[in-house]
């Protein structure tokens, strides 16, 4: 073996190792998680705490869908209401931002800006007026509601992503379709979406994500077990005044979040394109 190649054999360990070394404290909670999914309740309660199961059970898995009969029900929920969210939020943020890509009009600027603004505003600030108007209007403990509420804080940040992209994209390709036939919408259906599935892709990635995860909405609007999400069903079922079973919401955590881990990791080139896209063309 070369020095050269001994250097940098050497180089590239001590690079793993200081990488390793800097992920620990980051990858800790998610080590602890997963290990306290296969403890008794009273070992996740152990002081000083038990850095590896032991024993180690199944128990918790087993009861999601034996003592915790509702868990099935709020996955099915998520899924239903995210996917939704997710395909709403793609054919919103295609039209707008391709809209604002290729037309001209006075105000476009401003547009934009009113359009990111209202990611601005936290969620429980308009919580109330929205619970009170998802009352008036019958949504309340609903599908379409809960994907409604949802979309509106998906769709702002989609519309720019998917504008990113579409300028990306040459006019002149859009003015050869029109030129052979095509209508505006035939040319966006049959050229240009197809050039910017991976922006479709990190929208509905970011959508669906942000409605799996959203906590607040679903726990305020959504008060029936029919129609719960996996986070307040989660915090309802396995914490309470007289119960903290928090083995089992481990494993529960296990369950929903290693699937969406699986498709975030096979995905995640096209939301990294997605968040960076118009960063050097606007």
């Amino acid at each position: 073996m070369t020095p050269k190649r001994m250097r940098r054999i050497i180089k590239t360990t001590v690079l793993y190792i200081i990488t390793l070394v800097i992920m620990m404290p980051l990858l800790f909670p998610a080590y602890w998680l997963f290990s306290s999914s296969f403890k008794t309740n009273l070992a996740a309660y152990m002081t000083p705490p038990q850095w590896f199961p032991s024993p180690a059970t199944l128990e918790n898995y087993a009861n999601l869908t034996v003592g915790y009969t509702d868990f099935i029900t709020y996955v099915r929920n998520s899924v239903i209401t995210c996917t939704a969210t997710a395909i709403l939020a793609m054919v919103v943020a295609s039209l707008a931002g391709y809209a604002i890509s290729r037309l001209r009009f006075s105000g476009k600027r401003p547009l934009l800006l009113a359009i990111l603004s209202t990611q601005m505003f936290p969620h429980v600030l308009i919580l109330i007026s929205l619970y009170v108007m998802y009352r008036q209007l019958g949504l309340i403990n609903t599908y379409l509601g809960l994907i409604i509420s949802f979309t509106t804080f998906a769709v702002p940040f989609s519309v720019w992503m998917m504008k990113g992209f579409f300028d990306g994209i040459p006019s002149e390709i859009e003015e050869a379709a029109l030129i052979d036939g095509c209508t505006r919408l035939g040319a966006l259906r049959h050229v240009i979406l197809p050039l910017v599935a991976p922006g479709l892709l990190a929208v509905s990635l970011f959508s669906f994500l942000d409605g799996w995860n959203n906590l607040l909405y679903p726990l305020t609007l959504a008060t029936s077990v029919e129609v719960r999400t996996i986070p307040p069903g989660l915090l309802l079922s396995f914490l309470g005044q007289f119960k903290h079973d928090w083995a089992g919401m481990m494993a529960a955590s296990v369950v929903v979040t290693v699937p969406v881990m699986i498709i975030f990791v096979f995905l995640q080139r096209f939301l990294v394109r997605g968040l960076t896209a118009g960063a050097v063309k606007g």
